[in-house]
């Protein structure tokens, strides 16, 4: 085992907007304080009653997902946390991911059929 899934993302044009669809979708606390997030204009997420996370991230000029439509595919993302970057880089890329970018704490990847996932080093 390499992580832990942290949550799944939704990309959007509304992150507050979607976070309380959800919310009335399946309940939960919007925005609930959280030490791995922090929360401004462009993310929201929702805490579920199950103890799942998903989280919003506002994307400009995002086009929805048509259903059946390749030209349109599903837009979201995974978070994994993992103890160690350089480990989780290594372990990753042994199985087949390719380094897209590197931010502050966390990487993005892609897995081999090209959806973009996330590496988040613990604090």
């Amino acid at each position: 085992m390499i992580g832990t899934l942290q949550c799944v993302v939704l990309d959007c044009t509304d992150s507050l907007e979607l976070a309380r669809f959800y919310r009335g979708l399946v309940g939960g606390d919007v925005n609930r304080p959280d030490r791995r997030w922090s929360l401004d204009d462009g993310w929201a997420t929702l805490h579920t009653p199950a103890g799942f996370v998903l989280c919003f991230q506002t994307v400009e000029d995002h086009r929805p997902p048509r259903w059946g439509d390749p030209t349109r595919p599903q837009q979201s993302h995974l978070d994994i946390d993992v103890e160690s970057l350089a480990t989780a880089h290594h372990q990753v890329t042994e199985l087949g991911a390719t380094m897209l970018d590197e931010r502050q704490g966390w990487r993005i990847y892609a897995d081999p059929a090209g959806h973009p996932f996330c590496l988040i080093g613990r604090p």
